[in-house]
């Protein structure tokens, strides 16, 4: 986790813990909000890259 933590910032990284934390779980954190959390951010990843592959496929047959 440290390798996480320093590719965000203090701030950053403290608002996404204090998001998936739950009291309630034996573990400390909530796994429903973590694993959207984690998707939704994958789903961001995915598109981020389809543009940047469209714009390299542009680039290209220019």
């Amino acid at each position: 986790m440290d390798k996480m933590k320093n590719s965000i910032s203090p701030e950053e990284y403290e608002r996404i813990g204090k998001e998936i934390e739950s009291a309630d779980s034996p573990v400390g954190i909530d796994a429903r909000k973590t694993h959207i959390f984690i998707l939704h951010k994958l789903n961001d990843i995915i598109e981020r890259l389809e543009r940047l592959e469209q714009k390299e496929n542009q680039n290209e047959s220019d």
